[in-house]
């Protein structure tokens, strides 16, 4: 029999409904297993046991009271160290905001709490979630890298410390997590997932994720993260959960088109091998497809606008307390510094012809597949691995899904697919399909 902390979210969601199981039993099953694993994977930032059960038992006397449940009654969540919590500390990974109590919850926070859901703990980010490695280890190897900035949140749901968890994503620290650390992950559409009280790098980019056990993880918690009032329906009109359980085995097989994007050099030799055979397993609902020759310079755009908006945000903190900024950090701010005004705004205004690209494309296919990231989880605490698998598709704030489906050197790879921004139902959709199909 699978052990609680163990199960999907969306499993634990339905027994907690039913009365098969307590809030209580569940958080004690989770904090079971990080005391058993914390002091190898070192995934949280912050945990205090009492608050999770405490934050636990009023889930459970919420039930017994007869009051209206959420979707995510008593489900534990973990949440990336750059997103307020009311009644834990905020402190972005880094020196600047040690013992940080801002008070509040930050809206998608509150989201959850509304859903039902009990905040865990906070999880590790790296420092103010940009490129310097964190504490935290890969679960399947301590040897080897969570990937970043989402380190613990990662390592937390792939360590079976938590079903779910919040993560961010800039670059790649969503997906890319996901993949090293064997995981389902959502980069949602920018902004579909509130950013209030989140920690900003930049406002172009910036989106928060989440990460679960399954495609259906990933639906429950981003519709209840998500807002469906009648101002946002045109932009965000899919709930989630609906699409992916609307798959019927009557319903045709999606078409893909393999991409292998301008990172495609980078990726070492058993990742393409992995890759490919999934593009030949699909024989002729996968087509590999090119893309204009303007995306071979979108890993530069992408750079572009994050080094402009990194040093807007951060710059200050270097020069006023560089003594609490790490050498990396203080490097990547020297850099932006040589990003022009000009190109920063030639790569804004490059987003919409690609997106304009990608959506002809899209068009004819379900979903791009491609490399979530060059390889597997690298060796060792250097790096927190390449995000330039990623951060094209971050630029463009278009919906992502990693699915834990290939490996390579006994260590996780995930699939990437991507879709049209604001369908992120139809790809979860999508997702669910090829999920099964390679499982």
């Amino acid at each position: 029999m699978t052990a609680l902390n163990e199960r999907t979210a969306s499993e634990l969601a339905q027994m907690l409904a039913a009365g098969d199981v307590s809030a209580e039993e569940l958080m004690r099953a989770c904090l079971e297993r990080v005391a058993d694993r914390e002091e190898t994977v070192q995934a949280w930032a912050f945990l205090d046991p009492e608050i999770a059960l405490a934050n636990a038992r009023t889930a459970d006397a919420r039930r017994k009271a007869g009051a209206a449940l959420g979707p995510l009654h008593g489900v534990p969540v973990g949440i990336k160290d750059v997103i307020e919590t009311a009644d834990m500390p905020t402190e972005n990974g880094s020196d600047l905001f040690r013992g940080q109590h801002t008070g509040r919850d930050a809206v998608c926070v509150a989201m959850l709490r509304n859903a039902g859901a009990v905040i865990m703990g906070k999880t590790v980010t790296t420092e103010l979630a940009n490129g310097c490695p964190s504490k935290t280890r890969n679960p399947h190897n301590p040897e080897h890298t969570p990937g970043g900035s989402s380190a613990g949140s990662g390592a937390a749901v792939a360590g079976f410390h938590v079903p779910l968890a919040l993560g961010t994503q800039t670059a790649g620290s969503v997906i890319r997590p996901g993949s090293f650390n064997g995981i389902h992950a959502l980069k949602p559409t920018v902004g579909r997932i509130p950013r209030d009280g989140v920690l900003m790098q930049s406002h172009t980019l910036d989106t928060v994720g989440v990460f679960g056990r399954s495609v259906e993880d990933l639906a429950l918690i981003t519709d209840s993260l998500s807002d469906f009032s009648a101002t946002n329906v045109s932009r965000y009109g899919d709930r989630c959960a609906e699409l992916v359980s609307a798959i019927q085995p009557d319903i045709l097989a999606p078409r893909f088109a393999f991409l292998e994007t301008p990172a495609w050099a980078e990726a070492d030799a058993g990742a393409r091998k992995a890759i490919e055979g999934v593009v030949a397993g699909l024989g002729a609902q996968c087509v590999r497809e090119s893309l204009p020759s303007p995306f071979d310079r979108i890993i530069d755009f992408h750079g572009a606008v994050g080094a402009g908006e990194l040093l807007a945000y951060y710059g200050h903190h270097a020069e006023v307390s560089p003594h609490k900024v790490s050498a990396l950090l203080k490097e990547r701010l020297a850099d932006a510094k040589g990003v022009g005004a000009g190109d920063y705004i030639s790569a804004l205004l490059a987003r919409r012809p690609l997106n304009e690209a990608l959506a002809a494309l899209l068009d004819r296919y379900d979903a791009v597949l491609c490399l979530p990231a060059p390889g597997p989880a690298p060796r060792g605490f250097a790096t927190t691995g390449s995000p330039k698998f990623n951060g094209l598709w971050t630029y463009l704030g278009v919906p992502c899904v990693s699915l834990p489906r290939l490996s390579v050197d006994g260590l996780p790879l995930g699939v990437q697919l991507v879709g049209k921004p604001g369908e992120d139902g139809k790809l979860l959709r999508t997702a669910r399909w090829l999920d099964r199909t390679l499982a």
